[in-house]
């Protein structure tokens, strides 16, 4: 992940457990290194997380993408994602009514605008790159060089390490 610098970069599971990540991917998700390794996860943290809302700034696409993605991932993941389903219900009226839609969806890639308190509006192409058989997935944030999203990540960088606790 340390390679992809100054990208933003995470390891997912089926569920979007947030298995390890670069500095810049904790610090792109506001708050998220905030919490303990176990408790990351980037469903979560979009519903219950109080920057996520800022963050995104199209919260409400950002959050049925990821609604969906749990419903897939009911198909290979069924403990975990019911157990993280729950547990959202619970704690979130809105996850609530979007999960009972029943949207699956498989996103591969695009475009996620955020508005960030240290590096400002900045909408960055997303990979998600998966991996042969084991549920785990990459997800990296990119600008092209020379762009001002680029610079932007430059000075993410820059901040991420003082910041964003590892682990």
């Amino acid at each position: 992940l340390d390679s992809l610098r100054p990208s933003p970069a995470y390891v997912l599971n089926d569920v979007n457990d947030v298995l390890a990540a670069n500095p810049e991917g904790l610090a792109l998700m506001s708050g998220l290194g905030d919490w303990p390794p176990g408790r990351r996860n980037s469903i979560r943290y979009t519903f219950l997380h109080p920057a996520a809302r800022t963050v995104f700034a199209d919260w409400d696409r950002v959050a049925r993408n990821g609604v969906a993605h749990l419903h897939t991932a009911e198909l290979t993941a069924p403990g975990p994602a019911a157990a993280l389903a729950a547990e959202l219900a619970a704690a979130s009226g809105e996850f609530a009514e979007l999960w009972n839609r029943q949207d699956v969806r498989v996103k591969r890639g695009g475009e996620t605008a955020f508005r960030h308190p240290v590096i400002g509006p900045v909408t960055l192409a997303n990979e998600i790159l998966a991996t042969a058989g084991d549920g785990q997935r990459m997800l990296v944030y990119q600008a092209g060089p020379g762009t001002a999203e680029h610079d932007a990540l430059v000075l993410l960088a820059m901040t991420a390490e003082e910041v964003t606790p590892r682990g």
